[in-house]
């Protein structure tokens, strides 16, 4: 039997897609990096990012193991704070008046060194990514299966390949999207109103497994 069923490997996945079309500091940052300094300052910075994700990992699937073993009840909390936080993310894309992560300010050239080190504190910083591994990766967990430790190291690594994956082809295509949609601002709201509407699905699928998950208990 895997370690992860294919359902929990495809919500994170699904969850790691939306945030990485839904614009946040390492978007943005990525995105400028690329327009201002070219492809290859956009990959240092990414690799910076990655850096970022892999300290995340291993911090929370360290710890994992430890708290659902000493308090199981705080699975059910993690579950619906990770639906909150998926409804809050679908607010942000939807509400009126949101910015571009396509127009983005000018900055200066910076040197690979610090274009890496940006790119990992950006990811470090970016209290999108600490919530998701804290709140929304752990609710695909399932402790009666046992393997928690491996299970959410799994997990985790379904996501950094996701975003990784995702990110690698914004750097790559900056330049051309960022010129596309300033031709067409009305393909921009499409893309806001799908990533939206996916999350905010996803926060309602997650809330409602909490409930199911409270009627059993």
């Amino acid at each position: 039997m895997s370690l992860i069923a294919p359902p929990a490997a495809l919500g994170v996945a699904g969850v790691a897609l939306g945030m990485v079309l839904t614009p946040g500091p390492n978007m943005m940052y990525l995105v400028s990096r690329s327009i201002t300094q070219g492809r290859r300052a956009g990959i240092v910075s990414l690799l910076g990012v990655a850096a970022g994700f892999l300290v995340y990992l291993a911090a929370t699937s360290l710890g994992m193991t430890a708290v659902f073993t000493a308090v199981p009840e705080l699975y059910l909390t993690v579950r619906l704070l990770g639906a909150l936080y998926l409804g809050w993310l679908a607010w942000q894309a939807l509400r009126p008046g949101g910015v571009s992560a396509f127009a983005p300010r000018q900055l200066p050239a910076d040197s690979g060194r610090r274009l890496f080190a940006m790119g990992f504190m950006t990811n470090l910083l970016n209290p999108k990514i600490a919530v998701m591994y804290l709140s929304l990766i752990p609710q695909f967990v399932r402790p009666g299966e046992g393997h928690l430790l491996a299970q959410g190291f799994l997990l985790g690594c379904v996501q950094v390949a996701v975003a990784l994956t995702g990110n690698l082809l914004i750097v790559l295509a900056a330049g051309s999207i960022a010129a596309f949609l300033a031709r067409r601002p009305s393909w921009l709201r499409v893309q806001r109103l799908v990533m939206g509407t996916v999350l905010g699905g996803l926060a309602v699928r997650l809330a409602l497994d909490g409930s199911r998950a409270t009627r059993a208990a």
